[in-house]
């Protein structure tokens, strides 16, 4: 019974954090100016209006209409995502991209796999895919990147193709490092340390370490997840 109530305490703890992180994004999003809305994100082919839409995508879709989608797509996910988000970025106008944000904050949408973690990890990512592309200083909340911070494994590295053989990822805002002892240490901020994890290429100068080089953009990012 402890347990049960433990996992119950934890998941509406971070069903909390979904809303607020939901809430204060789609804030941000109605304070960017028009050109900002077409300033490319750190997903690759995507401006910030693709992602914005895109984060709105698993609460805005109904199941019948998301398998839909992915037939048109031939059964390939990415596809069907980049589609779907570039079609919404094109139809709908930046206050409606950041009312579906807020007004799905609540929402109990999680991805195929990863339960409430990963929706979690779906927004803050996403959310620093916008304002790490434009050089805006939000910081994420620690409690939110703990979560995520302690729920990165090699499987989820793969998946994101991250490379870390050799590497150690220690954050110099947080008590955190992830990797080998004996790797070379690659520093940054936590929240930068995160889209790392997660399979983004960092702008210039927001990592230190001989590897650095390995996870830092030289032109457009090239993630997407």
């Amino acid at each position: 019974m402890a347990n049960t109530t433990t996992r119950k305490g934890r998941k509406a703890a971070i069903r909390a954090m979904i809303a607020a992180e939901r809430e204060e994004l789609a804030d941000l999003l109605d304070g960017l100016r028009d050109d900002q809305w077409n300033e490319p994100s750190l997903c690759a082919g995507w401006r910030v209006r693709e992602v914005a839409a895109h984060m709105s995508t698993g609460f805005r879709l109904s199941l019948p209409a998301t398998l839909r989608e992915l037939a048109g797509a031939r059964g390939n996910l990415h596809r069907m995502t980049d589609r779907v988000a570039r079609r919404d970025a094109a139809a709908r106008s930046t206050a409606e991209l950041a009312a579906f944000l807020r007004d799905g904050a609540h929402h109990p949408w999680t991805p195929p796999v990863g339960g409430f973690a990963a929706a979690l990890g779906h927004d803050v990512v996403h959310g620093l895919d916008i304002t790490v592309a434009l050089g805006l200083d939000r910081r994420v909340p620690e409690e939110r990147l703990r979560v995520l911070l302690a729920g990165i494994r090699p499987g989820g590295l793969r998946f994101f193709g991250v490379d870390l053989d050799g590497v150690q990822l220690c954050a110099d805002d947080l008590d955190w490092s992830y990797g080998a002892g004996s790797g070379a240490p690659v520093r940054g901020a936590a929240q930068d340390l995160l889209l790392l994890a997660f399979g983004r290429m960092l702008p210039p100068g927001r990592l230190r370490g001989e590897p650095s080089g390995r996870f830092t953009a030289t032109a457009t990012a090239t993630a997407r997840g």
